[in-house]
């Protein structure tokens, strides 16, 4: 078992800590809430008062911060602290030539480094079965894999540096671009007079069949499991899809890459945060596009 440091423990990272904790792992614990400090306790994770107090004597060092400055921030300071051969895993969702350049910064100090952004939610760190799409070398991946499984039950080498987070945004562009679709189907299904679960018999065992209707679908009834069933409560805030989506289009701008729907998605979800449901889940959406 690994002595392990962890940099960001909140919705998703205090879950994640705890199951690390769970596996055998000694986990030290650093946030800047020292309230989530006092909570990640309680799951066996041991607080530290700084980044560089959590990551002495750390084999592997685990990030899950909102932003790429956060991570370059934090991963500029693990470059001075951190010894050489260190393995850096970063699990944030990010911007890939910022994820880049976490990985140079670990480079220069000696340290192997991963970035690994999640899929799941928040249900999905809780229970341990995230998804995590790996980019970085293969000596990294071979080393971080055992972390890895501790948190989640999928981990998919995607490639080199950046790779992961190409995966992830492309992955939930296709995700935000569905669950438009879907909701919009069922919009217009109400407006014709269908039932909810006629619509989802049809379409769930059909041509039409995707994550969005078969395991979320966005309206009550069908799938007990779904947000649409505890009033949008979020699993996925539409404001982390709003992120997302914006990350995919910088990317394909960047890229010179043509995604018109990618960008009607991010716009549609840029006006539903405005209005102020960015805290509900993605698949409410439906309101605002039933009108």
């Amino acid at each position: 078992m690994a002595t392990i440091a962890f940099i960001g423990l909140g919705n998703m990272g205090g879950p994640m800590a705890a199951n690390l904790v769970k596996a055998g792992h000694s986990v030290k614990g650093f946030d800047l809430s020292a309230e989530i400090l006092k909570a990640v306790a309680a799951s066996g994770v041991t607080p530290s008062k700084s980044v560089a107090e959590a990551v002495a004597g750390a084999e592997a060092v685990v990030t899950m911060l909102p932003k790429g400055a956060h991570v370059l921030s934090v991963w500029s300071e693990l470059a001075s602290v951190a010894k050489a051969g260190t393995l850096l895993i970063d699990c944030s969702t990010i911007d890939v030539e910022s994820a880049r350049k976490a990985h140079e910064l670990a480079d220069h100090a000696g340290c192997l480094s991963l970035d690994t952004p999640v899929s799941g939610g928040t249900g999905g760190a809780a229970a341990g079965t995230l998804t995590f799409m790996a980019g970085g070398s293969d000596g990294a991946f071979a080393r971080a894999k055992p972390v890895l499984e501790a948190m989640g039950k999928k981990i998919v080498h995607c490639g080199t540096n950046g790779a992961g987070q190409a995966a992830k945004i492309c992955n939930n562009m296709i995700l935000g671009i569905s669950m438009i679709g879907v909701c919009e189907a069922f919009a217009l299904g109400e407006k014709l007079g269908l039932s909810h679960q006629a619509l989802f018999d049809v379409a769930s065992t059909s041509s039409g069949q995707c994550w969005s209707i078969n395991t979320y679908c966005p309206v009550p009834g069908p799938v007990p499991t779904s947000p649409a069933n505890n009033d949008y409560k979020p699993g996925f805030a539409a404001a982390l899809m709003l992120k997302d989506l914006k990350l995919a289009q910088e990317a394909a701008l960047a890229a010179g890459a043509a995604t018109p729907l990618g960008a009607e998605a991010a716009q549609l979800f840029d006006l539903f945060d405005k209005q102020g449901h960015g805290g509900r889940d993605f698949s409410a959406i439906i309101e605002m596009l039933r009108g």
